[in-house]
């Protein structure tokens, strides 16, 4: 390990699993990303602890799973109080942090939660000033500009063209302020740089030239197999209808959604690919430790549903990738199961930092030599009556939805898609049994009795879907543009 090492930390918001050219996706491009495949570690059993945002975020600055941290949902405190995540040990062993882009810190989305400064850029603030990115936007001659991040709401799982261009889309202002810190970083100091990126979170709204990368005409179509209403739990149900997508299918629509969702990521890649290259100018490449994550996915389409919560492949599979010589043998890939809960033990680990109590992640590194063994990991949406829960192995993910009282297993080898739900069967009774059996001693070892009665599930009423076709559907109100037009919001 050098002796000065710094820490390159990427993350982008809603990235599915497949989506990089170098691991096997014959349509995007990904440059930067492909270079990290080819010079690092692809862990290609990545899993996201929580299929949304701020409880998968809080897994990964405290190195726990759910249960630990007590963050369940996007309303949740990102760091239980009086807690120090991951960034405040390496503030405290010298490091110089700093964070920009997406935090999404609750309750508070003005605070540093450990690092010593943060270039802000958040989708919703209630007033410009709280936001970094938005006044430098309005004061460059944007002032007309009211959802900087595309429209929300009733159009927000729409393909949307962005409302400036890429010099000044919110994609590039993350790149521009990362590449500025670290072209100014004091050689003698190292330091810990957390870059976020808020696309390809929808709105989808890459700027020209990046929306006609890819055109829906050659898009592949969703994954959606003859019995995907099967495999659906209440929150695949629950997530169709607040994206207006649960009265028809229009699968030109389908296309769309993929081309401009690829151009969002590869706009990111862009970005990633200039940060690489300021560290290698710099000649700082190769003594920084260079990961990059996605929180969780989207379902895209797939199974006729779209974005989180659910424990399907295209919602809780993410990508992750780590650079540094010497630790991250370049080209290998990972197989075993890996989780946004192993990044804080790997941090603190490989630059020395420290450590926390009570971590339930692993040293990525060890993972990746077969020196620390790891037989599964666990993901969790919700602690309510309507939680799901899964764990996944080498071969086998076994998920239980709480809302539905329905158990599901599949043989990630034989059906990478998904498409089958062996769960129930008598030929794998005794494997979803074991891994039942796994998933519950976990949860009753963190206190979890919402879902856990011992050695079974505690069973709740099954949700129901209202009756009406419009009730559920996802609203939203800008919180400081003017709504009011004389003469026609006036009665």
């Amino acid at each position: 390990m050098p002796d000065h090492l710094n820490v390159l930390h990427i993350i982008t918001d809603s990235q599915r699993f497949d989506t990089i050219g170098a691991l096997g996706n014959p349509i995007i491009r990904t440059p930067a990303l492909d270079r990290l495949v080819h010079q690092g570690t692809a862990f290609t059993s990545a899993y996201t602890p929580a299929p949304i945002c701020v409880a998968a975020r809080s897994c990964m600055l405290n190195g726990q799973y759910m249960p630990h941290t007590g963050c369940y949902d996007n309303s949740y405190p990102t760091l239980p109080p009086g807690s120090r995540g991951f960034v405040d040990c390496l503030t405290a062993a010298g490091y110089r942090t700093h964070a920009v882009g997406k935090c999404h810190f609750t309750p508070d989305m003005q605070a540093l939660n450990g690092f010593q400064t943060r270039d802000r850029q958040e989708e919703t603030v209630p007033h410009p000033e709280e936001d970094d990115y938005v006044p430098w936007l309005l004061a460059n001659g944007y002032s007309h500009i009211t959802d900087p991040h595309g429209c929300r709401g009733e159009t927000m799982s729409m393909p949307q063209n962005a409302q400036m261009p890429a010099s000044h889309h919110p994609t590039n202002w993350v790149g521009d302020r990362a590449v500025a810190f670290i072209e100014d970083a004091d050689a003698g100091q190292p330091f810990y740089l957390y870059t976020s990126f808020i696309h390809p979170h929808p709105p989808w709204t890459p700027p020209a030239p990046w929306h006609k990368l890819y055109r829906p005409q050659f898009m592949p179509l969703p994954s959606v197999p003859p019995n995907f209403e099967e495999l659906w739990t209440w929150v695949n149900r629950d997530e169709r209808r607040a994206t207006f997508k649960d009265q028809g299918v229009d699968w030109q629509l389908m296309r769309a959604v993929r081309a401009y969702y690829y151009g969002c990521i590869s706009f990111v890649d862009f970005q990633v690919g200039r940060m690489l290259e300021t560290l290698e100018r710099r000649g700082q490449l190769d003594n920084t430790l260079v990961l990059f994550m996605a929180d969780h996915g989207d379902m895209l389409g797939d199974l006729l549903t779209f974005h989180l919560g659910s424990m399907h492949e295209g919602a809780a599979h993410i990508p992750l990738l780590a650079r540094l010589p010497g630790t991250f043998e370049a080209g290998r890939r990972c197989d075993h199961p890996a989780s946004l809960v192993d990044i804080a033990p790997t941090i603190l680990n490989r630059t020395g930092a420290g450590t926390m109590p009570g971590m339930d992640g692993i040293d990525l590194g060890g993972l990746a030599t077969g020196q620390i063994e790891r037989n599964e990991v666990f993901i969790q949406f919700q602690h309510t009556e309507r939680g799901i829960y899964a764990v996944v192995n080498d071969r086998w993910k076994y998920a239980y939805s709480a809302g539905d009282d329905k158990a599901f297993l599949f043989d990630r080898r034989q059906d990478p898609q998904e498409t089958n739900n062996v769960a129930d069967m008598p030929m794998t009774n005794a494997i979803q049994e074991e891994m039942k059996a796994v998933l519950l001693r976990q949860l009753n070892e963190c206190g979890e009795t919402t879902a856990a009665d011992g050695d079974d599930w505690r069973r709740y009423p099954d949700w129901q879907p209202p009756t009406s076709p419009v009730v559920g559907q996802r609203v939203y109100h800008h919180q400081w543009a003017e709504h009011s037009i004389p003469g026609y919001t006036d009665d």
